[in-house]
């Protein structure tokens, strides 16, 4: 039975969140402020958090630093995955990528038709890995990161969650959370 083992132990993960906004400024940005706020009551620690136009250069730069990171092991983006001219989000930040985690997406889209219904087609939200990090995409409204985290990535990020978690992929934690 899938679920968090108490009997583990908890390693907090390195995290830095990205929005992605032509609009949004750190005062106005809930959904980036959502993300940072369920990070850190869950126990990981957010590294650093920025705010960048959409455009995919601007994207790039900013992940391409945190990716030299070693202690940035997971990085949550919001904003721009859907059909607007300017969201950029996938073709910018999908060459970085060595694998592409499809079960995201669909985990995201199963869970996103229970509130937005089928307008959750419209969303281009993916994740991957880079380096040793690891890149979750998601909407840039405050719904879609609510329920990007609430029963998804909050389990996924637990490394007491059996049968496994992100931990166990990620370098420091490979041989502690197998």
């Amino acid at each position: 039975m899938p679920g968090i083992d108490e009997s583990l132990t908890f390693y907090p993960l390195g995290m830095a969140v990205l929005t992605i906004s032509d609009t949004r400024s750190m005062e106005t940005d809930t959904s980036g402020g959502l993300l940072a706020d369920r990070l850190t009551s869950a126990g990981h620690q957010l590294l650093d958090r920025a705010i960048v136009k959409d455009d995919v250069e601007a994207i790039r730069a900013q992940l391409n630093q945190w990716l030299a990171r070693p202690d940035i092991e997971i990085i949550l983006t919001t904003g721009g995955t859907g059909f607007s001219p300017r969201d950029n989000t996938p073709e910018a930040v999908k060459p970085l990528l060595q694998r592409e985690m499809d079960g995201f997406s669909v985990a995201f889209h199963q869970k996103s038709l229970q509130t937005v219904g089928v307008a959750s087609m419209q969303s281009r939200a993916f994740a991957g890995q880079a380096g040793d990090a690891f890149i979750f995409c998601v909407p840039g409204s405050t719904g879609a990161c609510k329920d990007a985290w609430d029963g998804l990535l909050e389990l996924e990020f637990d490394s007491r969650h059996k049968p496994c978690s992100i931990a166990g992929a990620l370098p420091r934690l490979r041989d502690v959370c197998a």
